[in-house]
């Protein structure tokens, strides 16, 4: 909440100088930088606001799975989360494309490619005259067949006015609900030495308790937004050319894993995965209907094997794929002669997928406990989200061949 005030508040200002047209956009961010008094310094806080709304949001995610808070009545709020992130998400992708500079182009040509790779399996299927709904996403997201004023003034008001309003909108439901099921999850028993002199296991009003925590948090990440605005620029690269380039092209770095995945497999990678991913977290709720260890971080003792055993797991399977992809040349060498449908439903990704499955149902029926497979997935799709986006970010380069550094490219 804290950090999509500031966000709001900084974005207002930008909107004032900022010009949604392809021919003067460049220009004045670069007005921004070096001739508006305290520009700089706005950009920078948005930006990295931005960035710190999409880690909180992940983490906060994290928080609510492993202290069990989408249980007792509050599996519609678990929902209405998963919502937001993504809403996160799209507003941080539409303010990428608005720069215009070269990394804001290319960066939003990969989004944009990964949201017409449906078109892949449509071709493959030989159904894409009839049915194509990669081309159909491609074109509501544009407005054209490339990326140009219409595609600038659609990422604008869907970042500046649609997706805001649906943000509030979903916020407003989201802390509904938290409050409907009075307040944030916590034990059964409280307690007594956690309780700081109040009342044991009552309730006590939010003001002033809460609202001086969340007031303080505030203050808190206002400052670390502010000392990361004034010691680091937001990125500002020469003027948007379609006819050059970047190489390597790279997505922003929240969609960095859906790159790796997608240079497997564009469909699979960018759309089925990530469906697949978003259904098995949805429905999470639905089939851990355990009592045991609701508002405790993981559950028991049992719970913490569980995590770190399978954030192991997770770390040897996705080193274990990449060392694949990168020494043994798989999926490009191996099935060169193999039909592009196959390699939609065998590659790296699906393999990594049905990894983490046969994992989850291994511990379900090791432990007898829904509770303890949903640990089991969530910490794989966990861990395999940041050794993903480290290794596309840290290891990939021109032509997305791996390099043991950036510094070596």
């Amino acid at each position: 909440m804290g950090l999509f005030i500031i966000l709001s508040l900084t974005g207002f200002l930008l909107m004032i100088y900022y010009k949604p047209d392809t021919a003067k956009a460049y220009f004045s961010i670069k007005d921004l930088m070096y001739v508006i008094p305290s520009g700089r310094f706005v950009r920078n806080l948005h930006r990295w606001s931005a960035h710190l709304m999409l880690i909180a949001c992940f983490l906060h995610m994290a928080r609510v799975f492993y202290t069990s808070a989408y249980k007792r009545g509050r599996e519609f709020n678990w929902n209405i989360g998963i919502v937001l992130f993504l809403l996160t998400l799209g507003l941080s992708f539409t303010g990428y494309l608005l720069p215009w500079d070269q990394l804001a182009y290319w960066a939003c040509t990969i989004g944009v490619n990964i949201a017409a790779s449906p078109t892949q399996l449509t071709d493959a299927l030989g159904i894409t005259g009839v049915v194509d709904i990669g081309g159909l996403m491609k074109h509501l997201l544009l407005g054209s067949d490339q990326i140009g004023n219409e595609a600038l003034v659609r990422f604008y008001v869907l970042h500046c006015v649609l997706l805001p309003l649906m943000l509030v909108v979903f916020m407003g439901i989201h802390i509904w609900r938290i409050r409907k099921s009075r307040g944030l999850s916590h034990p059964d028993r409280i307690e007594p030495e956690w309780q700081s002199g109040l009342p044991e296991n009552k309730m006590v009003p939010t003001i002033p308790h809460v609202f001086a925590k969340e007031f303080s948090v505030f203050m808190f990440v206002l400052a670390i937004s502010v000392a990361l605005a004034f010691f680091f620029d937001a990125p500002l690269r020469e003027l948007a050319n379609p006819l050059v380039p970047e190489n390597p092209a790279k997505a922003p770095w929240y969609f960095l894993g859906v790159q790796e995945l997608v240079s497997y497999s564009a469909f699979t990678g960018g759309i089925a995965i990530p469906f697949a991913t978003l259904l098995g977290l949805s429905m999470i709720p639905y089939f851990d209907k355990e009592n045991e260890g609701f508002g405790k971080w993981f559950g028991n003792r049992k719970g913490v094997w569980i995590t770190v055993s399978s954030a192991v797991y997770a770390m040897i399977c996705c080193i274990s794929i990449l060392t694949l992809t990168i020494g043994f040349d798989w999926p490009g060498l191996w099935l060169g002669g193999i039909r592009q449908s196959v390699i939609h439903f065998i590659n790296p990704g699906t393999l990594l997928v049905l990894m983490f499955v046969v994992w989850s149902f291994f511990v379900l029926h090791r432990y007898q406990s829904t509770r303890m497979g949903a640990i089991a997935f969530f910490t794989c799709f966990f861990i395999a989200v940041v050794v993903l986006t480290y290794f596309a970010w840290g290891h990939r380069g021109p032509n997305w061949d791996f390099y043991w550094w950036p510094l070596s490219w």
